[in-house]
């Protein structure tokens, strides 16, 4: 069989973590552990091969869980990427040399999201994860392998996602102001709203409660609160 035509592939899963604290859109990031001592370290999605046996949300939950500690998040397929190039990268090759028995295959990767808050979990890394960060969405370096690109990708899908669903519970505390409310979704569209626009529209969520408390400790006019009562089921998360 001529090489063109050989096929030698492996399958892995990334994953793209979103979180929200201080007015900023939040990603989780792994720091890879260094394929040499003069390197310096990379930033990259959590991400590893899908072992022979388990499913791909599964080897999703695996990967996630050993490479950063977050356990239990839901996490939801939205593409697959399978650029022959993806990880041809001088600097890739160097760490699949010794991190992978095949590190010249092809690698597919399966591509999940998910909407976390960041107050519910503590970051745990190990395997080749030398650390693990939030770093804010409009800070990102130039990560590992097509990276970039699977996370400007997922972007694109919560954009879509928030406009079609209440999203915003998944990410803001139980307890909210309508002004936490209406940045969230001006960093996750990158756009200005209008805020008389904003709080007309958004008080037709059936969900949305106005609770009896304001907020405490702040150094202006403390705002009222708010929660969600209960969640859409419809919501895909």
């Amino acid at each position: 069989m001529g090489k063109n035509t050989e096929s030698l592939l492996d399958l892995s899963v990334d994953c793209v973590v979103f979180g929200f604290d201080n007015d900023k859109l939040k990603l989780l990031v792994i720091e890879q552990e260094r394929a040499a001592k003069n390197n310096l370290p990379r930033k990259a999605l959590p991400g590893n091969l899908v072992f022979e046996s388990e499913s791909l949300d599964d080897a999703a939950g695996r990967v996630l869980k050993e490479l950063t500690g977050l356990n239990g998040v839901y996490l939801r397929q939205f593409y697959t990427f399978g650029n022959p190039e993806r990880v041809r990268d001088l600097k890739d090759q160097e760490w699949l040399r010794k991190f992978r028995q095949r590190p010249d295959s092809r690698v597919i990767s399966v591509a999940y999201y998910s909407l976390v808050k960041m107050e519910d979990y503590h970051l745990s890394p190990s395997s080749f994860a030398e650390n693990a960060e939030w770093i804010d969405i409009d800070e990102i370096p130039q990560l590992a392998f097509d990276h970039n690109e699977i996370v400007d990708r997922a972007i694109g899908k919560l954009r879509k996602d928030t406009q079609n669903y209440n999203i915003s519970f998944k990410l803001l505390p139980n307890k909210f102001t309508l002004g936490q409310l209406q940045k969230l979704y001006e960093v996750i569209l990158n756009k200005e709203l209008d805020k008389r626009n904003f709080r007309k529209s958004i008080r037709k969520i059936e969900e949305l409660v106005p609770l009896d408390e304001k907020q405490k400790n702040v150094d202006h006019k403390p705002a009222q609160l708010f929660m969600f009562r209960q969640l859409n089921k419809n919501i895909p998360f």
